[in-house]
């Protein structure tokens, strides 16, 4: 198993009195698109900024593609990370930012950066102050995916965008990662977003990680159970309880599990992405979900 592209352990980060991430400990997979999903103010940014280097952690440690975030520069140039607000310069123009992005970057692309601006429309004598958020997000795109980054991290990029960008903008992503072969750490609260790239999900509540693992791996181990009230404490030992409701004859359980669930009076049924992420995400589910779960094959 190759070495995880992104390791935190016991990782904080404090503002005044506030933590804004603490207590967090994380392995990022290499070879993924990877999905970092949690509510606001769940510390995602936080991470991703550590993580390139733009914070020191208050606590614990922090490494990518095992060293530390901007260890040197050759080792910045191997991270590529695009903010939420798609940074560009307003004045100027998109031939101008692939000139800034040719002397800043040794490891630049110079015909993967035309082909994309050609591909995606955008023309070259524009300004960037003029362009729509859609094409300034494809413009920060371009730039982090043509430094040829072997980690190319996103927060939120699509989060200010409309339906029609959102989609342009991950299929040029997903267009660049089959080309490019890099690894992707892409964060985001709305759950429609990791549908559509991520092969790997991350679920971040309070800082903690709740549950980390393959996608397809997930959602075979995840199951909805239906069927007359009862205390979750009754299941088998080996049927972890990440949700619970109940009604008055009925409960309803989310378990985790990797054998048949065989008792008759249960209901079974498989969850979705969006269903297995919120179960997770719910305040029941802080609970329930500590220590954090990675799920292996």
């Amino acid at each position: 198993m190759s070495a995880p592209v992104l390791r935190a352990e016991g990782l904080g980060r404090r503002y005044g009195r506030r933590w804004a991430l603490r207590d967090c400990d994380l392995d990022v997979p290499a070879g993924h698109v990877v999905g970092l999903v949690g509510p606001n103010g769940a510390g995602k940014t936080t991470l991703l900024s550590v993580a390139a280097g733009q914070l020191a952690p208050t606590t614990g440690t922090v490494s990518v593609l095992g060293r530390a975030p901007a260890a040197s520069p050759a080792h910045l140039g191997r991270v590529a990370f695009v903010a939420q607000d798609t940074p560009t310069y307003a004045s100027l123009t998109v031939a101008e930012h692939l000139t800034l992005g040719a002397r800043l970057n040794p490891r630049w692309d110079a015909a993967t950066a035309a082909d994309r601006i050609a591909r995606v429309g955008l023309d070259p004598s524009a300004k960037a102050g003029r362009l729509s958020g859609g094409q300034r997000a494809q413009l920060a795109l371009t730039l982090g995916i043509a430094k040829r980054p072997d980690l190319l991290i996103l927060d939120e990029p699509v989060a200010a965008l409309d339906p029609l960008a959102c989609r342009e903008f991950h299929q040029g992503l997903m267009e660049a990662v089959a080309d490019l072969g890099m690894s992707v750490l892409l964060s985001s609260h709305l759950v429609s977003d990791l549908e559509r790239t991520c092969d790997y999900v991350v679920v971040l509540v309070d800082s903690r990680v709740q549950v980390a693992g393959e996608v397809e791996d997930l959602l075979a181990t995840h199951h909805r159970l239906t069927g007359p009230r009862r205390d979750g404490a009754r299941l088998p030992s080996d049927q972890h309880v990440v949700a619970a409701s109940h009604t008055g004859r009925q409960s309803t359980f989310v378990v985790r599990t990797r054998e048949p669930v065989l008792d008759p009076a249960w209901r079974v049924s498989g969850l979705d992405l969006e269903d297995l992420v919120l179960s997770y995400m719910s305040a029941g589910a802080r609970d329930a979900a500590r220590p954090v779960l990675e799920v292996r094959r």
